[in-house]
């Protein structure tokens, strides 16, 4: 089998830095070995490529993401699966849950149908798609945010099977609103599946949520956004999720949705390893300002038309992760893994993507000192590589 070791690199695991260390990629799309300077047998790789001291990280894994760079996810079609992955991975994701958003059950299941065909397929040249996020219809009206309140109802047991069979088994996140009549039920019979369940687009108070941990649900989306907020008398869905160790909170780091003083007041709490970022990008992301039919982009944001209502997000995670850094004061290796490898322990993926270690997927980036993307690789394939004008 043919190796290729990367040397002399500031390698972040996503548990530890290696100065000066080394990764070395199988080519079956697996790491081989990480180590530090000096443990590198040279006689075991075929090809030894000299970093000269740039960033290794392992890839982001993005577990909200409806779209980007002018492909719709919410669309499905092969383009656009393939489109998404391109534009996501040149800026640093190499895994990612494909994400619904919203539609008569008809349209969902031949999305999940086709969402499942992506995963099989592959892209060959960008990020992996790892699975699905269920995002509707199962959430309160109250907190519908850009979603159509029509669409939006009570968990039902035989739609839900449906989806799962549709998806080929791939769900491996639904978000829900568990105070709806049949929550409790719902919420065990899904954590019974290995899924995930996450709260979000929820009114429930504060004690409703504690149950909901109990019932199972360890996941919020889109954190302080589209729940009930924290307020002193009722703390509510937001608060729940600051003050709870079993609850990963998502956090959306565009300078938008969250202001950055809360971004830092989450990690204070919660720590990196019980945040996910995520960038709910939709299509628009990576477009200009402009009309776009139902919705309107002004400044990076993105409104429902005619509304003050948020419509997704123009983010990316290599701005978010730039953004985090800024925000928090923290050290890169200290945020890594909500990036990387507590994604990937929400989509229950951990065993083989967000983290750099022998017998994981290769998925790696190499940035310069500036944090700026050299190179996205996947499965040990480069689907990425900056070009330098002049």
């Amino acid at each position: 089998m043919d190796k290729t070791a990367y040397v002399n690199a500031q390698v972040y695991t996503g548990y530890e830095l290696i100065r000066g260390g080394w990764i070395v990629a199988n080519d079956d799309g697996s790491i081989a070995s990480v180590g530090s300077p000096g443990s590198l047998d040279a006689a075991e790789v075929s090809e030894m490529i000299d970093l000269d001291g740039k960033i290794v990280l392992p890839g982001f894994v993005d577990v909200h993401v409806h779209g980007g760079g002018g492909y719709d996810l919410l669309r499905g079609e092969q383009e656009d699966y393939r489109g998404a992955a391109v534009f996501h991975a040149s800026h640093g994701t190499t895994s990612m849950l494909s994400t619904t958003g919203g539609a008569p059950e008809p349209a969902t299941l031949e999305l999940l149908r086709r969402a499942r065909q992506a995963q099989m397929d592959g892209t060959a040249c960008g990020a992996d798609y790892i699975g699905v996020h269920l995002e509707g219809p199962f959430l309160n009206p109250i907190r519908k945010g850009a979603f159509d309140e029509s669409l939006l109802h009570a968990p039902d047991f035989g739609e839900m099977q449906r989806y799962i069979t549709a998806s080929g088994g791939t769900i491996r996140l639904v978000t829900l609103a568990p105070e709806l009549s049949g929550g409790e039920e719902f919420v065990r019979w899904l954590t019974a599946q290995g899924i995930c369940v996450s709260i979000g687009h929820s009114n429930a108070t504060y004690e409703q949520t504690l149950q909901a941990i109990e019932w199972g649900a360890r996941h919020t989306t889109h954190h302080f956004n589209g729940m009930s907020p924290f307020h002193h008398r009722d703390p509510g869905v937001a608060g729940a999720g600051m003050t709870q160790p079993s609850l990963t909170t998502e956090l959306i780091v565009d300078g938008i949705h969250v202001h950055p003083a809360a971004v830092r007041f989450l990690f204070d709490l919660k720590g990196a390893w019980n945040v996910c970022v995520i960038t709910d990008a939709v299509y628009q992301a990576g477009l200009p300002d402009g009309d776009y039919g139902e919705t309107v982009v002004s400044e990076g944001r993105i409104y429902l038309r005619g509304t003050a209502t948020l419509a997704g997000s123009s983010a990316t995670m290599l701005d978010s992760l730039r953004r985090v850094l800024d925000y928090t004061g923290r050290s890169l290796g200290n945020v890594i893994p909500s990036f990387t490898i507590v994604p990937a322990r929400q989509a229950g993926v951990e065993k083989h993507k967000g983290s750099l270690a022998a017998g994981m997927d290769a998925d790696f980036l190499i940035l310069d000192e500036q944090l700026h993307l050299l190179e996205t690789y996947v499965r040990g394939r480069r689907v990425y590589q900056r070009v330098v004008e002049g």
